[in-house]
């Protein structure tokens, strides 16, 4: 197993990378919805003086509010993945079963297989095409 500098093991760093870039996202995610949820407020004062929904759509500036929670769910779901795979491969390295690593993390063997398949250059490239 490789090491990085300060001899953490390769497979931690990047664990640790992933957790670093997660935190980093939820705080990105946290101001989007805080600006979601004063836009939200508004347009309900808004419909609750009178104002028509076509009327408070059509006005809305953009980002609206929906497309604000869209980009925070995908968002989200992208760095939780790089972060479930990097820990599930770190737990592997310390060598945590896979079927201690899907009880913990709530899912089948399966599916922490193909979490770990992915992190494995020399895993089926027939998947990938080459």
């Amino acid at each position: 197993m490789g090491t990085t500098a300060h001899d953490v093991p390769a497979g931690e760093a990047a664990a640790e990378r992933a957790l670093q870039a997660l935190v980093v996202e939820l705080d990105q995610c946290v101001e989007e919805l805080v600006q979601a949820r004063v836009r939200a407020e508004t347009l309900l004062r808004e419909r609750r003086d009178g104002r028509p929904w076509l009327e408070l759509v059509t006005g809305e500036a953009r980002p609206l509010v929906v497309e604000r929670i869209s980009t925070v769910l995908a968002s989200l779901s992208a760095a939780g993945h790089v972060w479930r795979r990097e820990q599930a491969a770190a737990l592997q390295g310390e060598q945590v079963s896979i079927n201690r690593i899907a009880a913990l993390f709530g899912v089948t063997r399966q599916r922490i297989s193909a979490l770990l398949k992915e992190n494995d250059p020399g895993a089926d490239s027939t998947v990938t095409g080459g």
